[in-house]
């Protein structure tokens, strides 16, 4: 059975002050959240060491936002996955479009960081998806087969969580329609070696639209950048209604 996750990205916001701060007005949000629901939040590096002091016996759990390939060595601004560990943390995003677009991220660095983390013992976070320019050419399906051809290689698929992101519907308050992006997880389930990975959606997930999202029988969970900012609002999509 495919497990529920509800992930939020805080991206480059929240010093560490304001993180515990969070955490006061979230965690008493989950004390009748449902155990199956894994719930992650990934932090900025500056964040980690702060909520692993304070995540300790919760339903949350902590994750990194990027990892290198390499133990260790001159890569200025990187960050290895026995740094990562060694913390407290269990999951890691890669791929994410941001990274992509803004930071020279290929499919091919995207596959030696999956492998490093799970080398690792940390769980990635797969993000791939398409621009408004590609989805307006009919090129959505060809694409997503495209990265997930090429980042998958020699990739352990039992420790695996991927999300959807379009990255037309990243903050720009533009949600893809449900059903649309059920369909598309599905075509991209269709294509995996292991159908239990579980798939999330990202992209404008808000409290007004979680249920509908999560109705979806292809969905299983969530990516979620600006509403995973705020406590209240994060806590309504991880208590989302069946």
């Amino acid at each position: 059975m495919r497990k529920k996750v509800i992930a939020g990205n805080w991206k480059m916001f929240k010093t560490q002050a304001e993180s515990e701060d969070f955490l006061k007005g979230f965690l008493p949000a989950l004390e009748d959240t449902p155990s199956g629901r894994e719930v992650i939040l990934c932090v900025p590096f500056t964040d980690l060491n702060a909520l692993s002091r304070n995540l300790h016996g919760s339903l949350v759990q902590l994750g990194a936002q990027n990892v290198h390939w390499e133990t260790q060595g001159a890569y200025t601004g990187e960050i290895s996955a026995e740094m990562l560990t060694e913390i407290g943390v269990r999951y890691v995003i890669i791929g994410h479009s941001e990274r992509r677009q803004f930071f020279g991220e290929t499919d091919e660095t995207v596959n030696l960081r999956l492998k490093a983390a799970q080398k690792n013992g940390l769980t990635p976070i797969l993000c791939v998806g398409e621009t408004k320019q590609q989805r307006d050419a009919g090129e959505t399906e060809t694409l997503i087969s495209m990265q997930l051809n090429k980042d998958l290689v020699d990739i352990n698929q039992s420790n695996l969580i991927i999300a959807y992101e379009p990255i037309w519907a990243i903050g720009t308050g533009e949600t893809c329609e449900t059903k649309e992006a059920n369909r598309v997880i599905g075509l991209m389930r269709s294509q995996l070696k292991n159908p239990d990975v579980p798939i999330q959606y990202g992209g404008s997930v808000k409290p007004s639209n979680i249920d509908e999202i999560m109705a979806q029988p292809e969905i299983d969970g969530v990516l979620v950048g600006g509403a995973s900012l705020e406590a209240d609002s994060f806590a309504r999509i991880v208590n989302y209604q069946n």
